[in-house]
């Protein structure tokens, strides 16, 4: 049986649902650059503009770079750490522009 994951170079295509919500858990923290600004996209495409990016509590460092992320985008109206009842700071909310830029 043929592990994939020891096969970084080759393209693994994973399906996952763009409803406003991005559980990073199931990513490898490397892949986090480039998986936040598809999604975001993909997200003002389907006319979702508030979207809930889990990323944990931890040690606070994938916090950190999705935050850097984030400030890097001209999509990204605005962002904070999520309320207590939307995961509190192992989450953030992002809103994101209606319009392009």
């Amino acid at each position: 049986m043929r592990d994939d994951l020891n096969h970084p170079d080759e393209d693994h295509t994973v399906a996952f649902p763009i409803n406003g919500i991005l559980d990073l858990h199931t990513f490898n923290p490397r892949e986090v650059k480039e998986l936040l600004p598809d999604y975001l996209e993909l997200s003002r495409e389907k006319g979702i503009f508030e979207v809930r990016i889990i990323h944990g509590k931890g040690t606070g460092a994938l916090r950190e770079t999705v935050h850097s992320v984030l400030n890097k985008l001209s999509e990204v109206q605005s962002f904070r750490l999520a309320g207590e009842d939307e995961g509190g700071w192992g989450a953030t909310i992002v809103m994101l522009r209606r319009e392009k830029i």
